[in-house]
């Protein structure tokens, strides 16, 4: 403990001992004694307390509206709901509405700034609805509950403007940023499965009944190439075309009209799936084969094999299924809010499970047109590459579309859009220290921003911090001014 302090203590013990001495012995004529001020008086000669400051005289603007609390006269930081007294028995100060509300230091006043203009003198521009909402008048009106519009007046702010000292500034955190023309980029999510392309399934079948002499050394999970043979068979009903073909190849110019014939008996042959190969060699060798050979339709996979040495099989029967999987689809479902994000066209990036750590590149093919009705949800194709066809139909996928606007937008950061539920507003940082509320149409979100399309312009700053500090002072002192303009009003 100082000496300083150490003196200070003991006269406020002796200044208690010796009242409560005095009272005991009946010394009623006695003074009482202010500890408080004699303590405060004792302090200030030490040096641990500086004097009060003497009252100023320039007059203090008187404020307007109700009561709303008290402060310490010092200006400390202790507040009271109702009148008060510090421990030296002076008053707590009553603070007014218009006062508390009021962002301005009292050294700006004090330092000589001129007072406002008297209202009478200025040009009305025109009325602002009392309650801070969006909504002027060219003229004086009521609002809903009756309140007047308040008038503004020329080179008066609309009343939304507040003003922050810089001090002030510092200590809330309020911090600002330029409004910019952004891409945005918002990813949408969502699970997929592949699945065969169905314009690359073929399958293998006999136009006729047909008896199988030898099925070819294939079977299912084996990749044919378009042409290879696959069976043998033997159809009366081919041989029968055959040979017609061939009796009409060998006399069809001796005959008036003969080549009509042999477009028809060739026509008939192609008919029953005999193929251009087979046909080249009945003219070739100028007789009919007793079995014809059976080919691949396209490249691709063996995925069903259903015939067999010998078998008897009648017209439309599937003996091989072959399946191209040089292109796989991915069948992908997108909510019914995100759906209007993507369109037919864009790229989409594909993460097979399979897979880990490995990314594919497709492209959007189609939307389906319906939405499933349990979940909501809409179908979307995406044509994925598989050129060397380690991606298989089942996997699944975890798909991600490049959503977004592709022109660059009006964007502010997330934290600058206050949305109340009905309205977004972003606070303008409108330079020394004033800000201005501004209702805005918000547009979509991504990587952290939202788009404007309303509002704010390019090059505008918007405070992305302590936004709501701001916006509640400035309803308040909208809300209160329009009070105390209807009070006024007889």
């Amino acid at each position: 403990m100082s000496r300083a302090a150490w003196i200070a203590g003991t006269l406020a013990a002796l200044a208690a001992g010796g009242g409560g001495y005095w009272a005991g012995q009946g010394k009623i004529g006695l003074p009482a004694i202010d500890v408080p001020a004699l303590v405060s008086t004792a302090r200030t000669h030490l040096g641990l307390e500086q004097p009060a400051a003497a009252p100023s005289s320039a007059p203090a603007q008187a404020g307007t509206g109700p009561v709303i609390y008290y402060r310490d006269p010092d200006g400390k930081p202790f507040y009271s709901l109702e009148p008060k007294r510090t421990t030296d028995g002076r008053d707590y100060r009553p603070v007014r509405a218009s006062e508390d509300v009021s962002f301005e230091d009292e050294l700006v006043q004090a330092a000589g700034t001129p007072a406002p203009a008297a209202q009478g003198d200025r040009r009305v521009l025109y009325y602002r609805n009392p309650m801070g909402l969006p909504d002027t008048s060219p003229v004086p009106k009521k609002d809903s509950m009756g309140m007047d519009y308040i008038p503004v007046y020329e080179g008066e702010d609309d009343g939304s403007t507040v003003t922050v000292s810089p001090g002030k500034l510092q200590r809330t955190g309020v911090r600002s940023e330029v409004v910019e023309l952004r891409r945005l980029e918002l990813p949408v999510r969502s699970p997929g499965t592949l699945v065969e392309d169905e314009r690359r399934i073929s399958v293998v079948s006999v136009r006729s009944e047909s008896f199988i002499e030898k099925v070819e050394n294939v079977t299912t999970g084996d990749h044919v190439r378009r042409g290879e043979p696959l069976l043998r068979l033997y159809s009366p009903e081919i041989a029968a075309a055959g040979a017609q073909y061939l009796s009409t190849v060998m006399d069809g110019g001796a005959q008036s009209g003969g080549r009509l014939v042999l477009d028809g008996a060739r026509r008939r042959l192609e008919n029953l799936g005999v193929s251009a190969e087979v046909l080249a060699e009945i003219e070739r060798t100028r007789r009919v084969p007793l079995t014809i050979p059976w080919t691949a339709p396209r490249d691709g996979v063996v995925v069903e094999r259903s015939v067999s040495d010998g078998m008897r099989a009648m017209a439309g029967d599937v003996l091989f299924r072959i399946v191209d999987h040089s292109v796989m689809w991915v069948l992908a479902d997108v909510t019914e809010r995100e759906l209007a994000l993507i369109r037919e066209g864009q790229s989409a990036t594909v993460r097979v499970r399979g897979f880990p750590g490995r990314e594919f590149t497709g492209t959007v093919a189609r939307i389906y047109p319906h939405l499933a009705t349990e979940t909501r949800t809409a179908r979307i194709r995406i044509e994925l590459a598989n050129p060397n066809g380690i991606l298989r139909p089942a996997m699944y996928a975890d798909v991600e579309f490049a959503a977004g606007s592709q022109d660059a937008v009006v964007a502010v950061p997330d934290s600058a859009v206050i949305d109340t539920g009905t309205r977004q507003v972003v606070i303008l940082d409108k330079g020394d220290g004033k800000f201005e509320p501004r209702e805005v149409k918000a547009g979509v979100r991504g990587a952290g921003y939202t788009e404007i399309k309303e509002g704010v312009a390019d090059g505008d700053r918007v405070v992305v911090t302590a936004n709501f500090l701001i916006d509640a002072e400035s309803n308040l002192k909208a809300a209160l001014q329009g009070m105390a303009t209807s009070e006024a009003t007889p």
